[in-house]
């Protein structure tokens, strides 16, 4: 799961990943008992200590090298605030300016993608960049 978080001033939710220090959204996995909008919540709360609700599904990525599948949400902010975890050394809003230069373009796509309204997009990328 990778939520696309916007603010009401336009920023997106991203986290700089403790293990590899790449900047993306927030995701994770599926937990066998709960749908996909029950773990984007969750993952997004955990990562970034920001309380979230998912409005649409706006694509789908898979990872060739790893075979994993992701589920992207568009999502709204309703409460909490940014700060670090366990997974992310810093918690912050960028701009889309900074998405696009600080997010590998297998990540930041997903975030782009899910400000346009012809999707739901379906995309395959090497775990950096799009093929």
């Amino acid at each position: 799961m990778t939520a696309a978080v916007f603010h009401e001033d336009g920023g997106v939710l991203a986290i700089k990943r403790r293990d590899d220090g790449r900047w993306v959204p927030p995701g994770g996995v599926v937990e066998l008992d709960e749908s996909p909008e029950e773990a984007v919540v969750r993952e997004v709360l955990e990562e970034t200590g920001v309380m979230i609700k998912p409005e649409v599904l706006t694509g789908v990525y898979k990872n060739m090298v790893l075979g994993v599948v992701s589920l992207t949400f568009r999502c709204h902010v309703i409460g909490g605030a940014p700060r670090p975890s366990d997974e992310a050394v810093e918690s912050v809003w960028l701009t889309l300016d900074e998405v696009r230069d600080r997010m590998p373009e297998a990540r930041g796509i997903r975030v782009l993608d899910a400000l346009r309204t012809d999707g739901p997009f379906v995309r395959i990328h090497d775990g950096t960049s799009l093929i």
